[in-house]
């Protein structure tokens, strides 16, 4: 009596599909997670970006900086599929290329985005938005009927106590704080299980007493994933930074250590000097 191979799920298939770019063995990237190669990108004949090249390595904290218009949110874009650019490349984990890719299967490959403003499901409790979160090939509906088994509680519940709402599990979303809400939009990010974060200013609004503790969470997530931080609070990026990536129209003007970049004559003149 012959079997049959079991068929895959939706979710598998598309993981497949996103392996096959993948030539095993070969890592164009060496060692990194991101590399951006002559990305150009045009509106209207304003360069958004210009020819911007940058490499992301595989666990790092990187704080990108730049004046307005910069291209920062424009760079994300490209590395998420919602922005096709004009030229270049764009690589990810290994072989992966991102401008072959839409945008859903490019979050399936691993890459998460937190916008500035976080979206949360306000009406349902703070537990549920991660269950919502979760990598999982259904949809909503059975999403919201299926019991959990309790691996899949012990890591919503070790998630919730990485973002510091353990505590306020049942509470509804709505009734957080600005700060909390940031956390747990991060925390349904890291139910998706992303190799990279890409942070959009992450603490407009925020209280010191959250700001302190954003810091310590990018920080804690940086090793495990690779984090990708967009802001404007220089104190911030201060007590985050390793390594920091200044943009000015659609380049890179400087990169290097935090000390290094805010001595910089071209950073001051351009961005800090405002």
């Amino acid at each position: 009596m012959s079997t049959q191979p079991a068929s895959k799920s939706g979710l598998e298939s598309k993981y497949s599909a996103v392996a096959t770019q993948v030539e095993v063995g070969a890592d164009l990237l060496h060692g990194a997670i991101l590399y951006l190669d002559g990305i150009t990108v045009s509106f209207d004949g304003f360069r958004a970006l210009d020819d911007l090249s940058l490499t992301i390595d595989r666990g790092e904290l990187r704080c990108i900086i730049g004046p307005n218009g910069a291209g920062k949110s424009t760079m994300m874009d490209v590395v998420t599929g919602k922005t096709r650019p004009d030229s270049g490349q764009a690589f990810f984990d290994r072989q992966i290329d991102l401008l072959s890719m839409s945008e859903p299967d490019i979050a399936v490959a691993g890459i998460g985005r937190k916008f500035q403003k976080p979206t949360v499901f306000e009406q349902l409790p703070v537990f549920v938005n991660l269950e919502l979160a979760m990598r999982a090939d259904k949809g909503v509906w059975s999403t919201l009927v299926a019991r959990l088994n309790g691996e899949q509680r012990d890591r919503i519940d070790a998630i919730l106590e990485t973002v510091s709402l353990l505590e306020i599990r049942d509470s509804r979303a709505g009734v957080l704080s600005h700060g909390q809400k940031q956390w747990l939009e991060i925390g349904m990010l890291l139910m998706q299980e992303p190799k990279l974060l890409l942070v959009d200013e992450p603490v407009a609004g925020m209280t010191h007493q959250e700001t302190d503790r954003t810091a310590e969470l990018l920080v804690s997530l940086a090793g495990e994933h690779s984090v990708v931080v967009v802001e404007h609070d220089m104190e911030f990026v201060r007590s985050i930074a390793r390594r920091v990536t200044v943009l000015h129209e659609g380049r890179v003007l400087a990169e290097g250590s935090m000390d290094s970049v805010q001595n910089d004559p071209r950073v001051i003149e351009v961005y800090l000097g405002e």
